[in-house]
């Protein structure tokens, strides 16, 4: 999953993204208001973590002109403003959850991922699919109970097909899910980590729908 982190502080933006990247995320990040809107018009995120206090657009009114705009995209807002009228004006505005800083790594990640599998239809912190089953929060992937080591990158590619199984997702929205900004792509780079995937899960597990993407299968 890709996510935008949009927090001008250098200390906390640099901590909060080396988290979430070993947390099994892609993550862009983006100092200002100005950035974030940019960043925010090309569609490329499942979720945005939200500071308020920007400069050059503050953060609240990032949230209204991108909820005016009619994306839906999940958005936590991670900021040092306590005071219950804030909170009250964040979650009015758009916002899907809001966490005070100074606030526990662990705890951030929980509700991202809660966010996630909301926004994908499920409140299930355990997807499955058949025999196929994965435990996100502990990067763990079984199949008929036994576990299944997986790459980084095929864990994220299978958890992006996992959390939308009735969904044929694209080859391009595939690598967007995977790689933030300036990673370089190889051409055939899906088309390995499904080659892996079905060697590991079996062939007939990611199907695929031509011309279209592909889809998880129970097999």
């Amino acid at each position: 999953m890709r996510l935008l982190l949009v927090e001008d502080d250098v200390m906390v933006g640099k901590s909060l993204q080396r988290g979430l990247v070993q947390a099994g995320f892609s993550v862009d990040w983006v100092r200002d208001g100005r950035h974030a809107e940019l960043a925010l018009g090309h569609g490329l995120h499942d979720l945005t973590i939200l500071d308020l206090g920007l400069p050059q657009v503050d953060g609240m009114q990032l949230l209204k002109k991108l909820r005016d705009r009619g994306n839906g995209m999940p958005v936590l807002i991670a900021s040092a403003r306590d005071a219950v009228s804030d909170k009250i004006a964040g979650l009015d505005a758009g916002a899907d959850d809001y966490v005070l800083k100074p606030f526990d790594l662990d705890e951030l990640i929980a509700r991202v991922r809660a966010l996630l599998r909301r926004h994908a239809g499920t409140g299930m912190p355990i997807l499955r699919c058949g025999a196929l089953v994965m435990d996100p929060g502990r990067r763990i992937v079984t199949l008929d109970g036994l576990p299944v080591d997986l790459s980084a990158r095929e864990f994220g590619l299978l958890e992006a097909l996992m959390l939308r199984p009735e969904i044929v997702i694209s080859k391009e929205k595939l690598e967007e899910s995977i790689y933030g900004w300036g990673e370089e792509i190889a051409s055939n780079a899906i088309e390995v980590y499904v080659h892996n995937l079905r060697r590991k899960l079996g062939s007939d597990r990611i199907r695929t729908v031509r011309g279209v993407g592909y889809r998880v299968a129970e097999g």
